[in-house]
């Protein structure tokens, strides 16, 4: 299929049925910038991006082959819409020509993910088994059963699983929906649920929903404790607020996928669960064999194997990059020695039978030979990662140090799949660290250092003021030192935050950072990061952070913690509330008690609270986390006993929490 671009008037490549302009590709970085003052990579950006094209096997195109396998079709119009009609997802976005070499302002080994993460639409695996894959972040994965079929992860967003789910309708006969298999407790695995069926239909036992134990305690609270900061970063980990294509400052996705329709995601409590390794399961006439991880990729997730289909899914354990020790956007730092433990699990399990694995992410791998490569590689590059970092941590070297000295050695450095677009070795290595000893060296000037915006000034002088740094900054940027131009303007713009100068140049280097980064989500820190420092934070609605189902699910409990959280201290000096609460339909009783600014809960009420707050669970939280109390009693059929201005007055404490804090600039001390 071609046809002629009004562009450039060139032609246009296809693949199913989505059209991008092969011609227009090498040479995007000036014609494509999104944001004022982006600049061309630099000759010494061309040279570090041209190594990486000779150093890589990049003739090897298995992936290419694996990833078109079985393409049945795209979506109509490559577009999901909402219910009001509005595109939220252009798929012809990140298509790119399979065969286009990278642009200039592109890192070889990221582009060909991204193109591999771009093909998109419905593909059959083998048999009774078939994929959605590139409509959003993960795959929607569709088992068919003896009578109906079995979801396995269902994207972030109902309307990525609805139209999925449609487009498997339009190929496929249409059965209707009987499990849903949740691999882990990660948001994008499980918030689409919404469009695949309902919370009714769970109820009255039309449809299973099956999950590894603790999923729905982990799944409701990682995004709680520190959800405000952890999403602001995820804004910069996921290129959220980019402009999504190949341009300079553009994004393809975050080298695990490409980047979904922002909608809010929904829940719905699993009915059956998984709690130990070798458990069975026969789901609709298939028979599916589980094993526990939990503590790897998520705090809760489990692999499974289907006999029948000699088809097995190792959640997010062993994908085609290398993954994060630890999340950027912030998170628990992993045990990466779980991990390993639960590949050799796997291979020990099923390494004699498996067929085909697939994942909830990118592309499977066929032939039993070939999976055991995958995973013993995987395993490997892990494990490489993992004990070298600990020799150097038990050798005298710091976090910082070992973030630069481990390097994958030839045998695995090749490896396609262990490339670093979505984690690295370097943050890999340091997360190791980390994990092991903590973010302090024991170097005792680093014990209680000054707070960045506090030193900032102080080393604005000592180096010599504005216009010293800048000249020294200038001359490193010539000489593409890119690092040392970011890291040293860091002060300055800490300490004179509107100098223009500065975050001009700082925005330049992060720039030229971005266009070596191999990571996807390097690149995306990096773009945003310049983005913001010539235009400022931005202020614009994101639908990712709210979700009715998500707070009527979290337990109790967790609600007091994060009220206790979000308590301003200082407002609370000499204050003592009392609450009670009872939950309607059981025995569960608890009290809330502020006292010396801090919010303690226990499972037992006060003898003389101030007031007794009875009714459903979901509508408790929603009184306390709801942001519309008085509403949230009067709809959710909650009664109050006692003096009512004490939860007024309570929440009054509470700060809701600004969502773009800045981030490359900082706010003074208060």
């Amino acid at each position: 299929m071609k046809r002629r671009d009004f562009l450039t008037g060139s032609a246009v490549v296809a693949f199913g049925g989505m059209t991008v302009d092969a011609n227009l590709i090498p040479s995007v970085s000036a014609a494509l910038a999104q944001t004022a003052g982006v600049k061309p990579p630099t000759s010494h950006t061309l040279a570090a991006n041209k190594k990486v094209l000779n150093s890589l096997p990049f003739n090897d195109r298995t992936d290419f082959e694996l990833a078109q396998r079985g393409f049945i079709a795209g979506l109509p119009d490559g577009v999901l819409k909402d219910d009001q009609g509005k595109v939220v997802f252009d798929a012809k976005k990140f298509a790119l020509p399979l065969d286009a070499p990278a642009p200039d302002s592109w890192n070889p080994s990221l582009w060909r993910v991204s193109q591999l993460d771009g093909l998109s639409g419905l593909f059959k695996v083998v048999d009774r088994l078939y994929q959605v894959r590139s409509i959003d972040v993960a795959n929607l994965t569709i088992m068919e059963g003896d009578t109906g079929l079995i979801i396995i992860d269902c994207t972030t967003a109902t309307t990525a699983a609805k139209a999925g789910l449609d487009l498997y309708y339009q190929h496929r006969p249409r059965k209707p929906v009987v499990a849903v298999i949740l691999t882990h407790s990660h948001i994008d695995h499980f918030g689409g649920i919404g469009g695949i069926t309902t919370a009714e239909d769970v109820a009255a036992g039309k449809v299973k929903v099956i999950a590894p134990a603790g999923f729905t305690e982990e799944a409701v609270s990682e995004n709680l404790y520190a959800g405000n900061a952890m999403i602001r970063r995820s804004t910069y980990q996921y290129g959220i607020v980019l402009p999504k294509g190949p341009g300079p400052d553009q994004t393809l996705g975050s080298g695990l996928g490409i980047v979904g329709p922002d909608a809010p995601p929904s829940l719905i409590v699993p009915t059956d669960w998984v709690t130990q390794t070798g458990q069975k399961m026969t789901i609709d006439g298939l028979e599916f064999e589980f094993l526990m991880a939990p503590g790897s990729e998520a705090p809760s997730e489990m692999h499974f194997y289907t006999p029948a289909l000699k088809a097995l899914c190792t959640a997010e354990n062993a994908t085609h990059t290398l993954h994060n020790f630890y999340t950027l956007r912030g998170a628990k730092t992993r045990d990466i020695s779980k991990w390993v433990k639960y590949l050799n699990t796997t291979l020990d399990m099923w390494g004699d039978d498996v067929e085909v694995i697939y994942a909830p992410h990118q592309w499977p791998v066929w032939g039993n030979a070939a999976i055991n490569e995958h995973i013993e590689n995987y395993r490997d590059a892990f494990k490489f990662i993992h004990d070298r970092s600990l020799h150097l941590a038990n050798s005298g070297y710091t976090m910082p140090e070992i973030g630069t000295m481990v390097e994958l050695p030839p045998e695995l450095a090749g490896n396609w799949a262990t490339r670093g677009y979505y984690g690295t070795v370097s943050h890999d290595a340091r997360a190791v660290y980390n994990f092991y000893l903590g973010y302090f060296s024991a170097n005792p000037a680093e014990l209680n250092p000054l707070p960045p915006v506090q030193a900032a000034p102080k080393y604005v002088e000592m180096m010599g003021g504005s216009t010293a740094i800048l000249a020294k900054a200038r001359e490193a940027y010539a000489a593409g030192e890119y690092r040392w131009v970011a890291q040293r303007l860091e002060h300055l713009v800490y300490a004179q935050p509107d100098n223009k100068e500065a975050r001009n140049l700082q925005a330049d280097a992060f720039e030229q950072l971005a266009y070596q980064s191999e990571a996807a989500t390097w690149r995306n820190f990096y773009t945003v990061g310049a983005r913001e420092l010539r235009e400022g934070v931005p202020d614009i609605p994101l639908a990712l952070g709210t979700s009715p189902d998500l707070i009527k699910n979290i337990p109790l409990e967790m609600a007091f913690d994060y009220v206790g959280i979000a308590l301003d201290s200082e407002k609370a000096a000499g204050k003592e509330i009392k609450i009670n609460f009872e939950v309607d339909g059981s025995s569960e009783k608890h009290s809330l008690v502020l006292k010396n600014r801090v919010i303690n809960s226990r499972a037992t009420p006060v003898s003389d609270p101030d007031l007794t707050l009875k009714g459903p669970g979901a509508a408790l939280n929603a009184v306390l986390m709801g942001g519309k109390p008085e509403e949230a009693m009067k709809s959710g059929g909650v009664t109050a006993t006692g003096r009512t201005e004490a939860l007024t007055e309570l929440l009054s404490m509470v700060t809701p929490f600004e969502f773009w804090f800045p981030i490359v600039t900082r706010p003074a001390m208060s």
